[in-house]
């Protein structure tokens, strides 16, 4: 099965239509597949419903969606880094699901394993726990939430073999590994893509079984979310100093 795409376009058509659930991976700007996103952005469709940890920054990332207006609904965890994001929602232009970080990545992993809802005493007593179902277990409470399973997840690798088989680096698992099971359709966009048989069979985080079409993203530009730096300091050198 040829699984690897010329570019993001190519890589998803067929798939887009109005009203789907779409989840993502990455944090922030960490590990987004940045060239999925544009190729949705492109394509006009609306309507979404997407699952991630949040929507990037205003006009990156997911925030590019948001910009046009093709989301209807965010299923997200941290959202203060997006001023459209918020402005959306104040205004009642945006259908907002807030849940916690790691309640939304054991929804998108249980949504993978075919388990469709499990208990957690996360957001017991809160406002995250209204209209869900309860249950005690020795004595403490748990609240019942879904497991999560999409049309269609988007995701970025730092590499993968022909065949699909996928590795991260570092943070960039995070919301990832588990968004590339939660749906009947995942597409991965990498940084390189090698013959098959290169890679570690050890070191593989999915199997190319959960990834169906493959595009080669690179070269990133490395985005930085807040860049704080260093005062520098404006007197003149002194004798022994760095310049």
């Amino acid at each position: 099965m040829q699984k690897v795409y010329p570019d993001a376009r190519s890589a998803l058509d067929g798939l887009l239509f109005d009203g789907m659930t779409i989840c993502a991976g990455g944090f922030g700007l960490c590990g987004i597949p940045e060239r999925l996103i544009d190729a949705i952005q492109a394509s006009g469709v609306t309507g979404l419903t997407v699952a991630s940890n949040n929507a990037g920054i205003d006009n990156e990332g997911l925030g590019k969606l948001l910009r046009t207006r093709q989301v209807a609904k965010m299923i997200s965890s941290y959202v203060g880094e997006n001023k459209e994001f918020e402005r959306q929602y104040l205004a009642g232009e945006l259908e907002v699901e807030f849940c916690p970080q790691g309640t939304l990545a054991e929804r998108m992993r249980a949504g993978g394993a075919g388990i469709p809802g499990f208990y957690t005493k996360t957001g017991v007593g809160t406002i995250v726990a209204e209209g869900k179902e309860t249950k005690e277990f020795d004595g403490e409470t748990y609240v019942l939430e879904r497991g999560i399973r999409a049309d269609l997840s988007i995701i970025k690798g730092w590499k993968a073999d022909e065949s699909g088989n996928l590795m991260f680096r570092k943070t960039t698992r995070n919301f990832n590994q588990p968004a590339a099971t939660a749906s009947y359709m995942t597409v991965a966009e990498v940084e390189e893509i090698v013959p098959v048989g290169s890679l570690d069979p050890d070191a593989i985080h999915v199997p190319g079984i959960y990834i169906k079409r493959l595009v080669l993203g690179a070269p990133y530009d490395k985005k930085i979310e807040f860049r704080t730096v260093r005062q520098r300091d404006a007197g003149p050198a002194t004798a022994g100093s760095e310049v």
